[in-house]
């Protein structure tokens, strides 16, 4: 008898607990947004939440209130903030066991610096929702209230991108790659071209990207603020031109491996995806029927 009233509590909890906890979620907002916006971030949060009872999501802020995190979105150094969410997930008791990575826009590529930089705690499926994989190359068109701020940053990153004031103060020159100024580019660039392997190979950027299960790109299939479009799925110009684009498949980065892509795709690791669309533009539907999947 005392041995059934000891048995109990622990038959208690296979019954009440017995489903699996889901999978914490970690999002990153793009350009000129921030974590809690309603219309976007909050609204991405909000329907995770519908659809994954009792799912934990981290939506990253950057600074202490809305506006800082808004601003840092364009004037912090991309290495301070991807190392001050290193700390934030590091110090979340939430995400010890692990969590899923969900970045939109530029925040789809800060992400991937996480997932090769810090492998505590671990990352297990990254999803990049438009991120610029290569860099971009222009841009076209900006988010909404932004446009006045993006008419600034491409008088400054045409004036000199690759300046050392400039890449540690202009977050978008950070990740500008200039076909026509490669040398340039993998010379001078203090983000992009370290963490896509352009000076070297960092072996432990490559190992901690291949533990991934699964890095997930979406590319907008009528984006008009990209360029290139490409990009999102890690294509980028032929070097020495800017007309002419390559698949990933085509890229030194991947024929060399200098990161691990080849591998991760041979394996069944890599998933591209086509959304109709201009940039971050998806249903409410598309989202549930091809992005949750890989939040479980």
């Amino acid at each position: 008898m005392a041995a059934l009233r000891a048995a109990v509590p622990a038959l208690l909890g296979l019954l009440l607990g017995g489903a699996a906890a889901a999978v914490p979620l970690v999002i990153w907002h793009g350009m000129g947004d921030s974590c809690c916006n309603p219309q976007s971030m909050g609204y991405i949060k909000k329907i995770v939440e519908s659809k994954i009872p009792g799912i934990y999501v981290l939506s990253l802020k950057i600074g202490s209130n809305l506006i800082q995190d808004m601003e840092n979105s364009f004037f912090m150094n991309a290495n301070d903030q991807v190392r001050e969410v290193c700390r934030q997930l590091a110090t979340d008791p939430r995400l010890k066991g692990g969590y899923n990575a969900m970045g939109f826009s530029q925040g789809g590529q800060f992400l991937r610096a996480v997932a090769q930089r810090c492998p505590s705690p671990p990352m297990f499926n990254l999803i990049s929702i438009g991120g610029q994989h290569q860099g971009v190359y222009g841009f076209p068109r900006c988010p909404g209230e932004s446009s006045h701020i993006c008419d600034w940053i491409r008088k400054t990153l045409d004036l000199g991108a690759y300046t050392q004031a400039v890449q540690e103060h202009l977050v978008q020159a950070e990740y500008w790659h200039d076909p026509l100024k490669e040398e340039e580019y993998r010379k001078n660039s203090i983000f992009l071209a370290d963490i896509n392997q352009e000076r070297g190979i960092n072996e432990t950027y490559k190992k901690n990207l291949m533990a991934l299960k699964k890095f997930v790109m979406v590319k907008f299939l009528n984006d008009t603020m990209v360029d290139p479009p490409i990009s999102e799925w890690f294509g980028f110009y032929k070097s020495g031109q800017a007309k002419e684009t390559i698949p990933l498949k085509e890229t030194s980065l991947y024929i060399e491996d200098r990161l691990g892509l080849q591998e991760m795709d041979k394996a069944g690791k890599l998933v591209f995806l086509g959304v109709k669309g201009d940039h971050l533009h998806f249903s409410k539907e598309w989202f549930y029927s091809t992005i949750l999947p890989f939040l479980h």
